[in-house]
């Protein structure tokens, strides 16, 4: 019989069937009034937090302070609404929040939302005012656009000058857009001569400096509009479900609240089989961000879309775009779904602070893409295999459905056919998934011994081993892992470095997600007596914590690798270590387990030869200039408000980027090919051979790749 398959990853769960509470007389006592919804959900929420969560928090001073702190980064994460005179009203309660709870009362949640709302009808009247007015770009002046260098106004004055800022900010954006456009159209040639038409015999007439002014106005005051309406539109339903979150995520980034509705668009998330870009995004602080690229999504193969954008707008096609800043993630997510073969194009902000437009046409996921592929490279007479694993996927019902594990084991017997001098296993950007599968994988790498030690919040770990003494691939081996390697991929890299097996290769760190949800569902844990005002959502909790052989955990600090190289991700504060509240790392007694020793791996060599390498390669030098650059812009968070100068500033921000893809582009490619065996397989397939031949398309400039080519030419 099979061992069950536990599911993690940066946002994986486990459905937890039953999960039952105390009786309705923790929630009523007989001399106070029955308790509303709101008081029954938070106090159900904390019961099950209190007994089940992986590292409960006292309801206390402390717990007080980290509702009210991410509460206000909520409600008004770029502090345009509150003034100071409320941050005062509402810091009466930063440690009272605690004694409300446990009195069943709302006092700050409620003052919260009516100080919100009535900012908000004050600023509607206030950005409706500064719209009517042209803008002066001629102007050196300077607005912050990173919400946690912002301040609370001081009073109402204060308030219109930041509304000032910001919304000039916005327009000289869409200024800037439209220079763009009219830029594109100006230099585009006539089909029929190839000639340079001019700007009398384009079709548009030429806007001047003013026009744009005005149009870009008009954008900006449509733009706020459909935000206000949708900021009016917030239900009580809808606050009281964001303030469970904010209880939940003060636990750990990981332990999350879902409302009814929320919860079916978590499962719809889960299924990964659907029309669209094929991103995972998250709400956080009233922005959308990009936390994962679907392998073989739209989004994937177009390839501009990254983890750590933050999508600003939305459009359809060519229609204008529509805000989504400050928007729940359902409202978000809805408007960037569609079906496929249509256009959405993607306002985003990426982490250097440049802004991008994103075209992609959505499409469904392509599943064949989503499954471990491999391809051989040839270097200098020698054979190297390549290895990619998008994702730790399995049957999680039993349905007779594929395994990660087993198809790394078919690939690995048929690189072995090919005789390969050695192997490079890419997990680069796999988020994680099925730990069982992550078991039998590194036990295709070793003889047996222990892999991961998975420990609940009480009672002494349980450690998981490999109990094959086959061994799959014995020969030369590196793990490339990248900022975006989680969870399953932490637990494979880790067991193949703790064992000295392989050298581990890639940025700083890995991710640093060490740990497993469960999903519970509130309306099964809560007695019959409250059935006539169901339904009361899902909690999602975190309940284990991942420990390597050698005893460390992989929460928060990730895994380091043996030899780090510079890459485009070194430039990203970006990891567990970066989210609300995370579990600390700490450290148990190591498992028994004996390192490889056929033959056994010389570390430090290897790592001299490649620093050696990489400090005399021109592509990997360009790249540390490229990412000095990136850090640096991306900690200048200031934005000038001078039309000149702001364009320039784009255009050197640019320029910047072009050349780190240049960087790539300039490479001297690799020989990397489809597996022989595969492409007989697919005979005369026009699709799937096209669809092979992409996967290794983009391997062939990977300078990444070709180090750890390298290095396992070092190993032979």
């Amino acid at each position: 019989m099979s061992s069950p398959r536990l599911k993690i990853g940066l946002y994986a769960s486990l459905v937890l069937a039953v999960f039952v509470l105390a009786s309705y007389r923790l929630f009523q006592r007989s001399d106070t009034p029955v308790p509303q919804k709101d008081e029954i959900l938070t106090r159900a929420m904390l019961q099950v937090l209190s007994s089940a969560h992986y590292q409960p928090e006292r309801i206390d001073d402390n717990f007080s302070k980290r509702v009210f702190e991410l509460t206000l980064k909520r409600i008004d994460y770029n502090k345009k609404f509150l003034l100071q005179s409320d941050i005062a009203q509402l810091k009466k309660y930063q440690t009272d929040i605690d004694d409300q709870v446990k009195r069943g009362s709302r006092e700050f949640p409620d003052l919260s939302a009516k100080l919100l709302l009535q900012r908000i009808e004050d600023a509607q009247v206030l950005y409706r005012d500064l719209l009517s007015k042209p803008f002066d770009f001629t102007v050196e002046e300077s607005f912050e656009t990173d919400p946690d260098k912002m301040v609370f106004a001081a009073d109402k004055a204060a308030q219109r000058e930041d509304w000032r800022k910001y919304l000039k900010y916005q327009t000289m954006l869409r200024v800037s857009e439209l220079m763009d456009e009219q830029a594109k159209k100006k230099v585009k040639p006539l089909a029929s001569t190839g000639v340079t038409p001019s700007a009398a015999n384009t079709s548009e007439p030429m806007r001047s400096p003013a026009e744009m002014e005005v149009e870009a106005r008009k954008r900006v005051l449509k733009y706020f509009d459909e935000q206000f309406k949708d900021l009016k539109q917030t239900d009580a339903n809808e606050r009281a479900a964001m303030y469970a979150n904010v209880i939940a995520n003060t636990y750990d980034p990981h332990t999350e609240y879902y409302a009814p509705r929320d919860k079916e668009n978590f499962d719809v998330a889960m299924t990964g089989r659907f029309e669209g870009i094929g991103a995972s995004l998250q709400e956080k602080d009233g922005q959308i961000k990009v936390t994962d690229i679907i392998p073989g999504s739209a989004s994937y193969r177009q390839g501009e879309l990254k983890a750590g954008d933050i999508i600003s707008r939305v459009a359809q096609g060519a229609a204008e775009p529509v805000s989504v800043e400050g928007l729940r993630l359902d409202k978000a997510v809805a408007l960037i779904k569609g079906k496929k073969g249509t256009e959405v194009r993607l306002t985003v902000k990426k982490p250097d602070g440049s802004t991008k437009v994103i075209s992609i046409i959505r499409d469904v996921v392509v599943i064949e893409e989503t499954f471990a592929q491999s391809a051989t490279i040839n270097e200098n007479g020698k054979k190297i295999g390549y290895l990619r694993l998008p994702t730790f996927y399995a049957d999680f019902n039993d349905n007779g459905g594929r395994s990660s594990a087993q198809d790394v084991k078919k690939e690995l017997e048929k690189l072995t056919q090919e005789k390969v001098d050695g192997i490079v296993f890419d997990l680069r950007s796999n988020g994680g998934g099925s730990l069982q599968d992550a078991v039998e994988m590194a036990g295709l790498f070793i003889d047996s011994g222990p892999i991961v030690q998975v420990r609940s919040s009480q009672g002494s770990p349980t450690i998981m081993n490999d109990r094959d003494p086959r061994v799959q691939y014995s020969g030369p081996l590196v793990v490339l892992v990248n900022k975006y390697s989680a969870s399953a991929s932490e637990i494979l890299a880790a067991a193949i470095q703790d064992y000295k097996r392989g050298v581990v290769m890639g940025s700083a760190s890995t991710y640093g997600k060490g740990t497993v949800q469960r999903i519970i569902d509130l309306d099964d844990a809560l007695p019959a007596e409250f059935n006539s005002i169901k339904p009361f959502g899902s909690l999602k909790l975190t309940t284990q914590k991942f420990y390597r052989i050698n005893g460390g955990s992989t929460q928060f600090k990730g895994v380091v690798p043996d030899i780090i190289l510079p890459d485009a991700y070194s430039y990203l504060d970006q990891g567990e270590k970066e989210s609300d509240y995370p579990l600390k790392w700490d450290e148990i007694s190591p498992a028994r387990y004996r390192t490889w020793d056929q033959p056994s791996l010389p570390l430090d060599k290897l790592r001299s030869a490649s620093q050696a390498r990489v400090a005399s390669s021109p592509a990997f030098r360009l790249v540390g200039e490229s990412v000095q650059r990136m850090r640096k812009r991306k900690d200048d968070t200031l934005e000038s408000l001078k039309l000149a100068t702001f364009r320039a500033d784009q255009e050197k921000a640019k320029a910047e980027s072009d050349k780190y893809e240049a960087v790539q582009k300039a490479a001297q490619p690799m020989a990397i090919a489809p597996l022989a065996l595969d492409l007989k397989q697919l005979g005369s397939d026009s699709v799937k051979i096209n669809r092979a031949s992409r996967f290794t398309k983009n391997l062939k400039k990977d300078i990444t790749l070709r180090e750890a080519v390298a290095v396992i030419k070092d190993q032979i």
